[in-house]
């Protein structure tokens, strides 16, 4: 480590380069804001990311460079989840390669799943770049969430990448304390933390209720996020189902996303005769889905993965937003007291909850209050951003050249951060 540091000292500012996936820039919510705050502190940035055109706001920006390579098809089915893997491994290896033949790469981060890379994390810090993992997702889990039979050696064998994975990498973030004890176990002890995916406040308080968003009903429900098999999106209809049987024709659903499952999830809503009541929008950009959760009533969240903590909830509590979820680990510890849990896979029970949260005012407010001073007191990009940095520019180091860094007790601060602060469990 400090031959690396040595070697960086008054060589101008670092350059950090990014690998994502399954998603282009301008898609990946989490990354936009991490990129955000690396320029913001003087960083340069390179993404490494499939091409897509809402890459485009981002091809002009100063100190930022992006590096992209044409996806593949979408995948159908484990083989063609495969074929993407090696497809997008292969691309991003061949222009990391391009990028590191240009200049120093003094940092690279990799967004997984999928765990594949950490027989180039060992080629990188050997070149002497810091190399830092963001697990969003934890592959054996996903694996199973999507594909339930899938052979048990497969399993095994993800499970071999993980270990592999944080014991090949200098650092790991990831989205929840969940996750962290997983990764942990899988060898990465002492060097894993939680930065939470919260949004950025300041864009939330900008955001401004569209009273026209509820086509004329007297309530509005959001679900927001991808439409992945595993996310269970199709759950959204069966819960407005179940309201719409019981003579609840005051409430609009926008579901709010695109992925694989959004055509299906449409002629669904058409074959169920709930169009008057159930809106698909697709890929919307952050300020018109911001708007439909400054106007919405309640939000929406049908997941059953037990690890996962749903990034749609720190949404739905940033706006003050109470929401109705399956009781689940991960979300009851996330907002236990900012939303009505559900037995999980129980609809009628969460189709009840739901009704309770918009027919009863004094239990709204009380988990708007609740979710907004959670999300205000630790989840916020604002709070989160401390601890990105610190994962990014460890405390072992003197911090970023031209002794831009300030030490602060027995670690260090990023410039413009006058103290480092810890997520709230």
């Amino acid at each position: 480590m400090s031959g690396r540091t040595s070697a960086r000292a008054g060589s101008g500012p670092w350059h950090v380069v990014t690998i994502v996936e399954n998603l282009p820039l301008g898609a990946d919510h989490r990354l936009r804001k991490q990129v955000e705050t690396l320029l913001s502190h003087g960083c340069r940035v390179t993404v490494v990311c499939s091409r897509h055109e809402l890459n485009a706001p981002y091809r002009s920006r100063a100190d930022l460079t992006l590096v992209e390579y044409q996806p593949p098809p979408e995948p159908r089915g484990p083989l063609g989840q495969v074929v993407e893997y090696a497809w997008s491994g292969l691309a991003a290896v061949v222009l990391l390669a391009r990028v590191r033949s240009r200049g120093r790469v003094d940092v690279v981060q990799l967004c997984q799943p999928p765990d594949m890379y950490f027989p180039l994390a060992g080629l990188l810090r050997r070149a002497g770049s810091r190399v830092v993992v963001d697990q969003r997702d934890m592959m054996p889990e996903l694996l199973a969430a999507r594909y339930p039979s899938a052979p048990r050696a497969v399993t095994r064998l993800l499970h071999l990448f993980e270990r592999r994975t944080q014991r090949a990498v200098d650092h790991t973030i990831t989205v929840n304390e969940h996750l962290r004890d997983r990764l942990e176990v899988a060898g990465g002890t002492g060097k894993v933390s939680v930065v939470w995916n919260g949004p950025v406040l300041a864009r939330v308080d900008a955001a401004r209720p569209a009273p026209e968003l509820r086509e004329g009903c007297a309530h509005l429900v959001v679900w927001v996020g991808k439409m992945g098999v595993q996310d269970r999106v199709e759950l959204v209809v069966e819960v407005a189902e179940a309201l719409v049987g019981q003579g609840r024709t005051d409430v609009r659903f926008a579901v709010i996303g695109d992925g694989e499952r959004l055509e299906a999830l449409r002629a669904e809503v058409t074959s169920r005769g709930l169009s008057p009541w159930v809106t698909c929008t697709g890929w919307l950009p952050e300020d018109r889905v911001f708007r439909y959760l400054a106007t919405a009533d309640v939000g929406l969240d049908t997941s059953l993965q037990h690890e996962v903590t749903p990034v749609k909830a720190i949404e739905y509590m940033s706006f003050g937003l109470p929401f109705a979820a399956f009781d689940l680990p991960e979300t009851r510890k996330l907002a236990e007291d900012a939303a009505l849990l559900a037995e999980p896979g129980d609809v009628d029970a969460l189709a009840r909850a739901l009704a309770e949260i918009l027919d009863h005012e004094p239990t709204r407010s009380r988990l708007s209050r609740a979710g907004r001073r959670r999300v205000e007191a630790s989840l916020s990009w604002e709070r989160q951003e401390p601890s990105f940095l610190a994962a990014v520019g460890p405390a072992t180091d003197p911090g970023p050249p031209r002794s831009r860094a300030r030490r602060h007790g027995s670690g260090e601060a990023w410039p413009g951060l006058e103290r480092q602060v810890r997520p709230v469990g």
